[in-house]
C-alpha cells in the first residue's frame, strides 16, 4: 500500500529564549533544525578495547581507572593503526540515521590528540603507524555530505606536564608535576582551539568537556580564562556554538545519559551513549534498542532538545556492528517520520502524556504515540485550541476521527494497528 507523509501545516516553529541573546539565537538556527547528532569517541582507550589486567569494564577513562603511568599508556600508540578507518564511510552511517551534525573527540581527557597538531608529539599523526589527521578527513566527508562539522575537546589533561594534579578528576595524572603551570597550560589549551578553528573549515559546536575536574574550584573559569577561549571562538568562527561546560553561560545545555523531566527554559542537547560506554569495549554488547532510540529522540525533541548519541569506534577504525545496525533501523523510521523531529519544539500541551510524546512545527501538533491504546480511542488532553484535522503522518487514509471535544481534551478515533510499534506520528492542523 502507498503511503503519503503529511507535511501541509506549516513550518514555523516557536523561538525560545537563548542563554545569549539575538547572536546566540542565530547561531542556534541550524542546531534547533538537526534535532539530532552523532558523538563519536575515539582515541587510544580503543587499543585495549575496555580490558586492562583482567578488568574488562573500562571506556574512555581507562588510563585513569586502571591507574596507568604516562610512560606506560603511552605505549598505546605505537598499537594504534586504524587501518579501516573511512571517514566517508562514518559520515554515510550519520547520514543514514537521519543525523544532521557530528561531533568527534579531538583530544579527550588522556591528552592524546586525534589530529595534526603543531603543539605536541603526542598526537595520531606524528606518535602512530597511522600518520593520519582523520579531523581533516571527517570535516571534508561532513562538508561533502551536507553533515555539520563539530569537535570536542577536553579541559582536562592526565598527560600534559603542566595541567595541575589539583585540578584533575580524583587527583588523577599519568605524571604528576609538582611544578605544573596552569597558565602555561591554558596557553597550551588557546593554542589547540585556535588550530582546530583555522585548520578544518567551518565548525558547527566546539564541544568542551570538564569530566569532573575542577570540582569545588569556584574560580574554574577564571583559571582556565573561559572568557578569551569564547572572544577567540567568535573571533575567528562567528557562527560557531559553545557549549555549557567552560564554566560561563554557553549557547546550550548539556545533560548526560538523562533526559529532563520537563522542558528546560533554554536550548540543551541530551548526550547519550548507545551502550554502556563512551570509549570502545568489545566486552559492552548492552545496546539500547532502535524502539529506545527512536522515543528517547521523540522524549528530547518534545522538550525542544537535541538528541547526541554516542558510537565508539574500534582501533581499526570501524564503527562496531552492533551501532550501525540500530542507526539504520533509527534512520528507516526517521525517513518517515523526521518532519515530526526535525526543526520542531517543544510539546504546547499542559501536562505530558501517558501514551507518549508531542512536538510542533508552526500550525502542526506531532503525537508521537508509544502506547497505541487497545481500545482505539487516544485521549489527547491540554490542546492550545481544538484542531481541525487529525491524520496519521504516514498517511493510509482519511482523517482519524475526532470523538469527542470537551474541556478535558480530544478523543481521537485510530485503526487497529498502529503504524510503528517503536512511534507512530499523528498530525494533528491546529488553526
Amino acid at each position: 500500500m502507498s503511503t503519503t507523509v503529511v507535511t501541509a501545516c506549516g513550518t514555523r516553529g516557536l523561538t525560545r529564549p537563548s542563554l545569549n541573546g539575538a547572536d546566540s539565537n542565530q547561531r542556534l538556527a541550524w542546531f534547533r533544525e538537526a534535532r539530532f547528532g552523532m558523538f563519536i569517541h575515539w582515541g587510544l582507550y580503543a587499543v585495549p578495547a575496555g580490558e586492562w589486567d583482567g578488568k574488562t569494564d573500562y571506556g574512555e577513562w581507562i588510563m585513569l581507572q586502571a591507574n596507568i603511568p604516562s610512560a606506560e599508556y603511552e605505549k598505546l600508540a605505537e598499537r594504534f593503526n586504524p587501518v579501516k578507518f573511512d571517514a566517508r564511510e562514518w559520515v554515510r552511517i550519520a547520514r543514514a540515521a537521519g543525523m544532521k551534525y557530528l561531533v568527534v573527540t579531538a583530544k579527550h581527557h588522556d591528552g592524546f590528540s586525534m589530529y595534526d597538531t603543531r603543539h605536541s608529539d603526542y598526537s595520531i599523526v606524528k606518535a602512530t603507524p597511522c600518520r593520519r589527521d582523520p579531523m581533516k578527513e571527517l570535516a571534508a566527508a561532513c562538508r561533502e555530505a551536507g553533515i555539520t562539522f563539530c569537535f570536542y575537546y577536553s579541559l582536562p589533561d592526565w598527560h600534559h606536564p603542566d595541567f595541575p594534579v589539583t585540578y584533575s578528576q580524583r587527583g588523577f595524572h599519568g605524571a604528576g608535576n609538582a611544578r605544573a603551570d596552569i597558565e602555561k597550560y591554558v596557553a597550551y589549551m588557546k593554542a589547540q582551539v585556535r588550530e582546530l578553528l583555522t585548520n578544518y573549515g567551518p565548525i558547527g559546536i566546539l564541544w568542551f568537556d570538564g569530566g569532573g575536574s575542577f570540582r569545588d574550584v569556584p574560580n574554574r573559569a577564571e583559571l582556565i580564562h573561559a572568557d578569551e577561549i569564547v572572544k577567540m571562538v567568535r573571533d575567528l568562527q562567528p557562527g560557531c556554538l559553545v557549549n555549557n561546560r567552560l564554566g560561563i553561560p554557553g549557547d546550550y545545555g548539556t545533560p548526560e545519559q538523562v533526559i529532563p523531566g520537563e522542558a528546560p527554559a533554554t536550548d540543551f542537547e541530551v548526550c547519550m551513549t548507545l551502550n554502556r560506554h563512551w570509549g570502545y569495549n568489545a566486552k559492552d554488547q548492552d545496546w539500547k534498542s532502535p524502539q529506545q532510540v527512536v522515543r528517547n529522540l521523540a522524549d528530547t525533541a518534545s522538550k525542544g532538545g537535541n538528541y547526541l548519541l554516542n558510537v565508539g569506534p574500534t582501533a581499526e577504525g570501524v564503527i562496531p556492528p552492533g551501532s550501525t545496525q540500530i542507526l539504520e533501523e533509527v534512520g528507516k523510521w526517521l525517513a518517515r517520520n523526521g518532519v515530526s523531529i526535525y526543526g520542531t519544539t517543544s510539546s504546547p500541551l499542559t501536562s505530558q502524556p501517558a501514551w507518549g510524546r508531542a512536538t510542533r512545527k508552526g500550525k502542526c501538533l506531532y503525537l508521537h504515540v508509544f502506547d497505541w491504546p487497545q481500545d482505539r480511542s487516544l485521549h489527547v488532553a491540554g490542546l492550545p485550541a481544538v484542531p481541525l484535522r487529525a491524520q496519521l503522518l504516514v498517511a493510509t487514509s482519511s482523517s482519524l476521527p475526532i470523538t469527542k471535544v470537551d474541556v478535558d481534551g480530544i478523543r481521537l478515533s485510530l485503526p487497529e494497528t498502529p503504524p510503528d510499534p517503536a512511534d507512530s506520528v499523528i498530525v494533528l492542523d491546529l488553526p
